[in-house]
């Protein structure tokens, strides 16, 4: 994923990126902390029925840990997994065993990364994700920013 500096016109009065500050006030390229965002929407008939025609699917795509889930948690959770490739560049050779989609205490969900996963997103330096699912009808939806 290329960065790019916004173009702005000369009326408009915000500063270009490189003149941001992080916490510590680091200027310019170093303080940006976002490495990726993705987003992913699944039709859940549509990924019911293809998980019903396709044996070895659910266990291809799911941990232990998840293939027990309903279909609409599965899918949420294959939009995320979806949404983290995304953020990482959608690497070649990423193994979804490798990625496990973990509900912490208060229900918030987070990845836990393994394997081909952890690798991408270690050379692109992430070190935190922001991971948000919904359902709404026959979708379910995720949204990832993975942080550095």
């Amino acid at each position: 994923m290329a960065a790019h500096t916004p173009a702005y016109s000369s009326a408009d009065a915000r500063e270009p990126a490189d003149n941001r500050t992080d916490a510590g006030g680091a200027r310019g390229k170093g303080a940006d902390v976002i490495v990726g965002i993705g987003v992913d929407v699944v039709d859940v008939p549509r990924f019911r029925r293809q998980l019903e025609r396709t044996p070895g699917l659910r266990d291809r795509l799911f941990t232990p840990a998840e293939r027990e889930l309903n279909t609409r948690s599965l899918a949420a959770r294959f939009a995320a997994k979806e949404a983290i490739a995304k953020a990482l560049g959608a690497p070649a050779g990423m193994n979804w065993q490798d990625c496990t989609i973990c509900v912490d205490a208060a229900g918030d969900p987070y990845p836990e990364l393994a394997g081909t996963v952890a690798a991408a997103a270690a050379a692109r330096g992430v070190l935190l994700w922001h991971l948000s699912m919904s359902h709404d009808g026959d979708l379910a939806t995720a949204m990832v920013v993975a942080e550095r």
